[in-house]
């Protein structure tokens, strides 16, 4: 069993459910390595949350009920609702709609009671056994609340007007007109039962449910984002909003990426978070400090902030980062299990992605199992699921013999290559060079006469068998020896030469030293596919002076005394003043 882990501020966050692997490989991959990782004992030994805790192709909301006993989640595809049981950690039910959601909210203390908003105009209102009423909008719409006291749904959506369905006497109630041409966001105060509709326009309207008037609009103004049309203030959305369960705070997020937290009583923010990555926030909450939970601040509630790449948590008084958690999908929705440390995340992925952070609160009761895997399972196993499969790219393909099989289902295409199947990639590399084998015991056999050679007494220094002659050349520039000219005095010539000449040769040898030594130059000495052709018409017009300087090195190794060994060189070859620009 594993863990993977993070640490961010020193902050660890735990990746409790919904694994890696379906997020990283190709469906088709996926598909086919399920039998095969049945047998597979680290796989059946990992840590599962929940059972099927998670939806055909994606999440989109999520929410916990309010006896904390149970998880409702939508998704996709095909449309439906799913419900987890926290006692049995596993799914107890799910049920197919004809459309998409778009939020739902909980009526009763469990699961049983529930409407959900559609993409198609549909409000559907469901109950434990099925789908028990549905009606339509006249508008789209983008989001809803619930007033408990006068049993009214409240529904904004793509029009002026946010409409009210009263569940107890079954009919439409007149709408509230708002200012805007749009609602995104409706709210619902638990303190107090006021209303906040956050517009498109950039403003948040506050209406009294009980004499149903508006009474405050709250502007927020954002440095540096103006309307781009009359470069007045605005340019943005409310994107999300969250009350505080004292009744006073309010968080509101702009599709900009900020969140601003207000107190009703002022009309300017006391703090103001930017995500960095300036898409619109998707869900912004109140945590309170948990039970057991340990705060140095005098107000240790946090804000949860996230938007489609990232997910903050900082501090409400100071507007430090607590921590972050970056899932590597899109996300639609979070939330957070209250009186806890555990969070659950809905995105572009098949899986629910669950984390636990120690430091926010405790584990769940239900998954109090949580707190003893922590430190000791924090490992990264290694991804062994491509062995079955070679990636080739096209032209390795052509020299196989095998493009004639691209958009056939025996090549997979991926990124800028083909995954193909490691038994017919070798059937194929035997036929295309049937010697292959034969070359390959040949350099063997080479290999190691080479390193029986090695192994004997030299007295000479020993010269690579790749790229001789420029490692001879590289050790006498190392040596000083590149200034020198032959059968002349050293002394008289160390002499004439300048301070000039002195400093570059030292450059030079700083060069010839760093190249010889270096590791990331070996396979120049060491691989034959680094060979410098010497006898190449380039070469030879890139360096006028070898001819005579291959004539120089002949005559050395005529007068050498070497044995049969043809990689020794005994001396070093004499070079002339007036080739000294060659080994520049």
């Amino acid at each position: 069993m594993v863990l993977e882990v993070t640490n961010t501020n020193n902050v660890k966050v735990y990746t409790v459910s919904g694994s890696s692997l379906t997020r990283k490989l190709p469906d088709w991959l996926v598909k086919r390595k399920r039998r095969e990782l049945q047998k597979d004992v680290e796989w059946t030994r990992r840590i599962e949350l929940i059972q099927d805790f998670g939806f055909p192709e994606a999440s989109l909301r999520l929410k916990v009920t309010p006896d904390g006993q149970f998880c409702m989640a939508t998704g996709v595809y095909k449309p439906q609702i799913r419900v987890f049981d926290f006692a049995n950690v596993a799914m107890k039910f799910d049920r197919h709609t004809d459309a998409e959601n778009v939020n739902f909210c909980v009526l009763s203390d469990d699961w049983t009671k529930s409407m959900h908003l559609q993409n198609d105009r549909s409000i559907e209102f469901h109950n434990e056994g099925q789908m028990h009423f549905r009606t339509r909008i006249p508008r789209f719409g983008r989001d809803l609340a619930y007033h408990s006291s006068s049993c009214d749904v409240l529904v904004g959506g793509a029009s002026s007007e946010v409409f009210r369905v009263n569940i107890d006497q079954g009919r439409f109630m007149t709408p509230l007109q708002t200012q805007s041409e749009g609602v995104n966001v409706v709210r619902v105060s638990q303190a107090h039962e006021l209303f906040a509709f956050g517009t498109q326009d950039g403003t948040v309207e506050f209406w009294d449910p009980r004499a149903r008037n508006r009474i405050g609009v709250l502007e927020p103004e954002i440095a540096g984002i103006v309307d781009p049309i009359n470069g007045t203030r605005g340019g943005f959305e409310i994107s999300a909003m969250d009350f505080r369960n004292d009744g006073l705070g309010v968080a509101v997020g702009t599709s900009s990426g900020h969140v601003l937290l207000y107190d009703l009583r002022q009309s300017r923010p006391w703090q103001t978070k930017d995500q960095q990555y300036g898409l619109p926030i998707k869900t912004v909450k109140w945590m309170e400090q948990a039970q057991g939970a340990y705060s140095p601040e005098v107000d240790s509630a946090k804000i949860m902030s996230a938007d489609a790449r990232i997910i903050k948590l900082w501090s409400v008084s100071t507007g430090k980062v607590f921590t972050s958690i970056e899932p590597t999908n899109d996300i639609n929705d979070v939330c957070h299990m209250p009186n806890s440390g555990l969070l659950f995340v809905a995105g572009e992925s098949a899986e629910i992605q669950s984390y636990f952070i120690p430091q926010l609160g405790p584990a769940p009761a239900w998954a109090h199992f949580l707190e003893n895997l922590t430190e000791e399972m924090e490992q990264k196993p290694q991804q062994t699921i491509y062995d079955d499969y070679k990636f080739v790219v096209r032209r390795e393909l052509e020299s196989l013999g095998l493009s004639h099989l691209i958009g056939s289902p025996v090549l997979k295409p991926y990124m800028h290559g083909f995954f193909v199947d490691l038994r017919l990639y070798e059937r194929a590399k035997a036929i295309a060079n049937p010697f292959a084998y034969d070359d390959y015991r040949m350099q063997r056999v080479q290999d190691k006469l080479q390193e029986a050679r090695e192994s004997r007494i030299r007295a000479t220094t020993k010269l690579p068998k790749v790229n001789r002659s420029l490692a001879m050349r590289l050790m006498q520039m190392q040596k000083g020896e590149k200034g020198r000219a032959p059968d002349s005095d050293s002394d008289d010539e160390q002499k004439r030469l300048g301070g000039r000449q002195r400093r570059k040769a030292q450059v030079q040898a700083a060069t010839a030293t760093a190249v010889l030594e270096d590791s990331r130059f070996k396979d120049i000495f060491n691989n034959p596919d680094f060979e410098v052709d010497e006898d190449a018409d380039e070469f030879k017009q890139l360096h006028t002076p070898f001819k005579k300087m291959k004539l120089q090195g002949a005559k050395a190794r005529a007068d050498d005394d070497s044995s049969e060994d043809d990689m020794g060189i005994r001396d070093a070859v004499d070079v002339d003043e007036s080739d000294t620009e060659f080994f520049a």
